[in-house]
This record gives structure tokens, C-alpha cells and sequence, in this order.
């Protein structure tokens, strides 16, 4: 009996943890990486695909702690409350305290750091550069001295963070080399990771303009950040369809189009959005992450496909 009420309790608390770091989330961070690995396929570099499993560790390391770190600041910052429908809850109620949230956080951060070690050593001074940019961008996201989510700058800053950076890292840890093609690739995940972020703050301006705080959405006005989400899916699809004609991508690429039927609901949820009743859009985030995960996919697959039959 103390046995299963021991695994119980261990059960329930990774429940807890995994609610916390936001899990639902993480394939924003592991559709980049791949899609830069897929890349190295499709090219035909030589790469060193032993490290590609500390890639996803690392990956998923610095995202969960961004989202932990960001819960914490959040909730100190009186941004999140029990009414609000931001972040993963667990402070407001009551299952983690803001120190072990936050503990939980650095504590990610340098795993990131200590992976991040072993790819320095390996790939040199550029991974250390690109490790710094990603670590304290992810860190200030939130946190003071800076928070630069709060004024305006987040969705850009998570569209080069999560976007070319995370795709540019995987492929460089990778291959050791990087060339503009796989910039140009990024574009369309950074857009729509990008997305994520600006449903997330579009239901949230109510909630956010009264906790003080001015998030992108915030500064562009309930009119243009409608905009601005809608142009962000968007523009993913015509990336990729201007890849293709230029001969950058595979034909059959176009199978992200597939995943159009994903973007239309949450679109049309933004358009029709009013800034006093966020109810309607309370789940355009999970709805965003879930587009962004099938249109990651299928390119990845596609590139894939493309790289065994050239």
C-alpha cells in the first residue's frame, strides 16, 4: 500500500510538472530542430547525427524553462490570476509555489548550458554565440531588468528565437557549417511559432492592459493584432509556396496545404474576436500550436521524401 500511494504521489507530481512547463507547447521547440536536421538530409551534408538526440534534449530543456521562468514573472507581476486564461495556472493554483516554479526554471536553463558545453566544444565560438543569444533571450523574456515581452517586443523576439535560430542551431550543431538556405527554410515555422505567441496575447490584451503590461498585441490595438495573427499563418503558407516555385523546396512541400483547414478556425475565431469577451478565444494558442505542429510535420516529411529521392 505505501508503495502505490508512493507511485501515486510521484505520478501526481510529474502531472503537476508537466502542466507547469506547459506541454502541450514543447512541439514548438522540437518542429525547428528537426526541420533543421531534415534540412542536412535534404542537402546532403555530412552531418553528426549522434548529437541529434542532445539537440531535442536541449531543445526542450530551454523551452520549458522559458515557459517555467515566464510563469514566475507572470505571477509576480499580478499578470496571471485565477480568472485569467495565461500561463499553465500552477501557481495561481496552488500546486507549485513561485520559488519552485522559478527553481524549476533556472534549473533548465543549465542543463541547457551544460549541453550547450559539449556543442561549444565541438562546433566553437558560433554555438557559443548562438547558446547566449537563445539562453538570455529566453530568460528575459520576462524577467527583470528586462522583459521584453511586456513592452511590445515578444512576438518578434519568439519568431527569431524559435524560428532561424533554433533551425539555424540544429543544423549547425549538425553539419558545422550553415549557408542561407536554411534561413529561408526557417521562415515559415518561425512564422507560425510566432502565431502561437500573438493568439496568445490577442485574448489576453483585457487581461494584460489591466495587469499594466503592453504585449505586442497590446501595442498594435485589438484591430491590428487580429491582423497581425491572421498575416502570421498566412504568410507561413506563402513562404513555402515561393519556396517551391524558386526549386528551394521539394513540389511536394505543398503538403502543408493540407493543414489549411487547421489555420481556417482559428483565423476566423480572431477576426470575429471582441477585446472585452476573450471566452471565444480562450484555446486560439492551443489551436495555433496545433497548426504549427501538422504544417511542421508534413514539411519535414516532405523534405525527407525529397532527400531519398534526389
Amino acid at each position: 500500500m505505501a508503495t502505490l500511494t508512493r507511485q501515486h504521489g510521484m505520478i501526481h507530481t510529474a502531472a503537476i510538472w508537466l502542466q507547469a512547463i506547459r506541454i502541450f507547447s514543447l512541439t514548438a521547440s522540437i518542429i525547428p530542430v528537426l526541420l533543421g536536421a531534415a534540412w542536412v538530409l535534404y542537402e546532403g551534408t555530412s552531418a553528426d547525427w549522434r548529437l541529434m538526440p542532445l539537440i531535442v534534449i536541449a531543445s526542450l530543456a530551454i523551452h520549458a524553462a522559458t515557459n517555467l521562468v515566464s510563469e514566475y514573472f507572470d505571477y509576480i507581476k499580478n499578470v496571471d490570476k485565477d480568472y485569467t486564461f495565461g500561463g499553465s495556472r500552477v501557481i495561481v493554483e496552488g500546486k507549485l509555489s513561485a520559488q519552485q516554479t522559478l527553481l524549476g526554471g533556472l534549473f533548465l536553463f543549465a542543463l541547457t548550458a551544460a549541453i550547450g558545453l559539449i556543442f561549444i566544444y565541438l562546433r566553437g565560438w558560433p554555438i557559443l554565440m548562438l547558446g547566449l543569444v537563445g539562453m538570455l533571450g529566453g530568460f528575459f523574456y520576462t524577467a527583470v531588468p528586462v522583459g521584453y515581452k511586456y513592452f511590445g517586443l515578444g512576438d518578434l523576439m519568439v519568431f527569431v528565437l524559435m524560428g532561424p535560430l533554433m533551425v539555424i542551431g540544429s543544423y549547425f550543431v549538425l553539419t558545422g557549417t550553415y549557408n542561407h538556405n536554411v534561413l529561408l527554410v526557417s521562415l515559415p515555422v518561425g512564422c507560425l511559432v510566432a502565431a502561437i505567441l500573438s493568439g496568445n496575447n490577442l485574448r489576453d490584451i483585457l487581461h494584460d492592459t489591466q495587469a499594466g503590461i503592453t504585449t505586442t498585441a497590446g501595442l498594435l490595438g485589438h484591430h491590428f493584432a487580429r491582423l497581425e495573427y491572421c498575416a502570421l499563418d498566412i504568410t507561413a503558407y506563402l513562404i513555402v509556396i515561393g519556396l517551391c516555385i524558386l526549386g528551394m523546396l521539394p513540389f511536394f512541400s505543398l503538403i502543408v496545404l493540407c493543414t489549411l483547414p487547421l489555420a481556417y478556425t482559428p483565423i476566423l475565431s480572431a477576426l470575429k474576436s471582441q477585446p472585452d469577451n476573450p471566452a471565444p478565444i480562450a484555446s486560439i494558442d492551443v489551436q495555433t500550436a496545433k497548426l504549427h505542429l501538422a504544417f511542421g510535420v508534413l514539411l519535414i516529411i516532405s523534405l525527407v521524401i525529397g532527400a531519398f529521392m534526389r
